[in-house]
């Protein structure tokens, strides 16, 4: 699978965990990358969060179930959980067909806005998928 098929907006910061992180005055919206999301197939289910909740970077934000596996999305950054995306119980297939869009799984509002220096930039993530890539050609 060639990398530059997959849609990796400038402006955000991406996760080794395939999330993407938009930051908007000291929050923080997060969501599944386009290369997360083909990875994980059709995306059938997703446990949000709960609105309110406080999260420790690292912790479990949502689990997403696809036809392909259950997998435990960790949070990017530590906050309050200002709002999750209700559209996402309906429709979980958003996050497969606009993951930077209406696809998005909840809004942070962050403790520490110098945690996403600690993330990966467009230029970065995309040369990890690279690397990723190579490794999976190797075997």
């Amino acid at each position: 699978m060639a990398i530059d098929e997959f849609n990796i907006p400038e402006g955000l910061y991406y996760t080794k965990d395939h999330l993407w992180v938009k930051v908007d005055n000291g929050n923080a919206v997060v969501g599944v990358t386009d290369y997360g999301q083909h990875e994980l197939g059709d995306v059938v289910y997703v446990e949000l969060p709960k609105k309110g909740d406080f999260i420790d970077a690292g912790d479990t934000l949502a689990t997403v179930e696809s036809v392909k596996a259950a997998v435990d999305l960790p949070s990017p950054v530590t906050g309050e959980i200002l709002d999750v995306n209700t559209d996402l119980k309906d429709d979980p297939a958003l996050i497969n067909t606009d993951p930077y869009g209406d696809g998005w799984i909840a809004e942070i509002k962050m403790s520490d806005p110098t945690e996403v220096e600690d993330l990966m930039t467009a230029t970065d993530y995309k040369a990890y998928l690279e690397e990723i890539e190579e490794e999976e050609e190797e075997f």
